[in-house]
């Protein structure tokens, strides 16, 4: 079972590996969308959005349903939204790290400067 489950975790973060798809999801987490309106929300052209969409459907973290003659796509697990959040504050504890880590460096320089005459 174990083995099941880290399968099941490689699999879908492999689904999110891909800048544009989680900015789709991203988009998703505000409220369902059609293409259209995630293709004008993102910039890209509609084959590149479809067919990140299609990976995300296949892997079951979105779902499409027919409206019409257009394809309404909303999150799967709402989870998914609370994911991304964990991701981008682990982003800004890196980015706080990193900062952190040059101010002591530029100290570090400033200390070993030698002094102009």
């Amino acid at each position: 079972m174990n083995l099941e489950m880290q399968r099941f975790k490689a699999e879908f973060f492999k689904a999110l590996a891909h800048p544009l798809r989680i900015r789709i999801l991203e988009l998703l987490a505000e409220g369902d969308k059609n293409v259209n309106e995630i293709q004008t929300l993102v910039g890209s052209e509609g084959s590149a959005v479809s067919q990140q969409l299609t990976i995300l459907r296949a892997k079951n973290i979105v779902s499409g349903t027919k409206e019409g003659n257009k394809v309404i796509y909303t999150l799967k697990d709402p989870m998914i939204f609370e994911l991304l959040a964990v991701a981008r504050q682990i982003f800004n504890n890196h980015l706080v790290d990193t900062i952190t880590i040059l101010d002591k460096f530029k100290e570090d320089e400033e200390d070993l400067a030698i002094p102009k005459n």
